[in-house]
């Protein structure tokens, strides 16, 4: 594909959104989280205007660059130019999120086998792994109410998901918050391997359960094996590992 670089047309900071939110798109491809052309990651632009990023629908992620990025406003109205629609159902649940959650950069949501898979069980996520308790530490359910394109689901699935940062969509998948693009990348990550892990843990017999107590100080070993610095420790790793494979996501 042959787009137009807005390098030079939006801000040094916007560019720089531009290229970790497409640098996201081309991971969740590598890690094989993509649904074809379905799903979505979302990014608030700063400022009050209340403006988003998200990709080109019918574009796969592995095709995705800073610049073919769509910005939208919270109608879901493009502020530029754009060849490529955005798709209304996937902006329902994002807009819905931005529009709860002020304190949230990017909202990151898949269709994975193992996140369906699980988010079909009456369980849901079983305090069974060290992912496990990261997630359970910060979870929230919301029921499948059919794809997700009216406006009067919204005020539901926001009280849903409250504060927190996982959020299981019944029968549907999974979706994360993130106060920055890579923190958003590195909760999906750990989502994603604590549906995978439970799924394979419960085909191989009984279950020995995580003691509640460690549950609830999770938090703190989190922010100890980070640094404190949540997806920020991992991103630049990330970063040099899509660079070797395929860098023209910064296009």
């Amino acid at each position: 594909m042959n787009i137009a670089s807005l390098k030079e047309v939006v801000s040094a900071e916007e560019w720089q959104l531009r290229v970790d939110l497409a640098a996201c798109y081309r991971l969740v491809a590598l890690y094989g989280w993509s649904d074809l052309v379905f799903t979505h990651i979302s990014a608030r632009l700063p400022g009050p205007e209340h403006h988003f990023l998200i990709n080109p629908y019918g574009l796969m992620f592995d095709e995705i660059t800073a610049s073919s990025l769509v910005k939208v406003d919270q109608q879901c109205n493009k502020i530029i130019d754009s060849p490529f629609p955005v798709n209304p159902a996937g902006f329902v649940i994002h807009s819905a999120v931005h529009e709860a959650r002020e304190d949230i950069q990017c909202v990151l949501h898949t269709h994975t086998r193992a996140g369906v898979a699980v988010s079909a069980q009456k369980g849901g996520i079983l305090p069974i792994s060290q992912q496990a308790t990261f997630v359970l530490a910060s979870l929230a359910y919301h029921d499948y109410e059919g794809v997700a394109f009216r406006d009067e689901e919204k005020p539901r699935l926001q009280a849903d998901l409250g504060n927190a940062n996982f959020l299981v969509l019944r029968n549907h998948g999974l979706l994360v918050t993130g106060k920055t693009i890579a923190d958003a990348f590195l909760q999906m990550y750990t989502f994603e391997n604590t549906c995978r892990i439970q799924l394979d843990a419960q085909a191989g017999g009984e279950l020995i359960t995580v003691n509640p107590q460690i549950v609830k100080g999770v938090a703190e070993a989190m922010r100890v094996q980070t640094g404190g610095m949540g997806g920020a420790f991992a991103w630049p790793a990330l970063i040099r590992k899509l660079d070797r494979a395929d860098p023209s996501y910064k296009n």
